[in-house]
């Protein structure tokens, strides 16, 4: 049976694990995106998804870097922060329905700001603040929706029981 019910303290560990876990797939995503908006090549091509991709001002690279950094996240927060044993295609479906959601917005959003901004680095502020409002609502969700009734209930968090 799941431990549900989590005290005060458990609550605050489980958002700092949750945002450190984050932390990490935020560095992943920043690697990812730099990487691809600093070296790609400058490619000119024909089709609408090869000139989307290499002429994008932001939402190519991005949806690249946070597609990376969902699944190192979506693995360590369910094994570690959740100790979920729920079924990993239903979990990651209910994730995916999260993201169907919050990537075209992110993108889209990313999109029309990014070109707004005067500041050399503008792309980066975006995508801090994109950050930022993905690992919030994030917690919330996965906490409250994926994992609600199935945390604690992996083989390590039986163990400390």
């Amino acid at each position: 049976m799941a431990n549900n019910t989590l005290s005060k303290k458990d609550n605050i560990l489980q958002a700092v694990k949750f945002a450190l876990f984050s932390a990490s797939a935020g560095i992943i995503q920043v690697v990812s995106f730099t990487l691809l908006n600093e070296l790609m090549p400058d490619i000119q091509g024909n089709n609408a998804f090869t000139k989307w991709f290499f002429e994008s001002e932001y939402g190519a690279y991005y949806l690249v870097a946070l597609i990376l950094s969902i699944l190192w996240n979506f693995t360590v927060n369910r094994k570690f922060t959740f100790k979920s044993a729920t079924n990993i295609p239903i979990a990651m479906l209910k994730v995916f329905g999260f993201y169907c959601v919050f990537t075209p917005v992110s993108t889209i959003l990313g999109e029309i700001v990014t070109p707004k901004i005067p500041w050399e680095f503008g792309e980066y502020i975006v995508l801090g603040v994109t950050m930022l409002c993905n690992m919030v609502s994030e917690f919330l969700y996965c906490r409250f929706v994926v994992y609600r009734n199935s945390m604690n209930t992996n083989t390590s968090a039986k163990k400390g029981n």
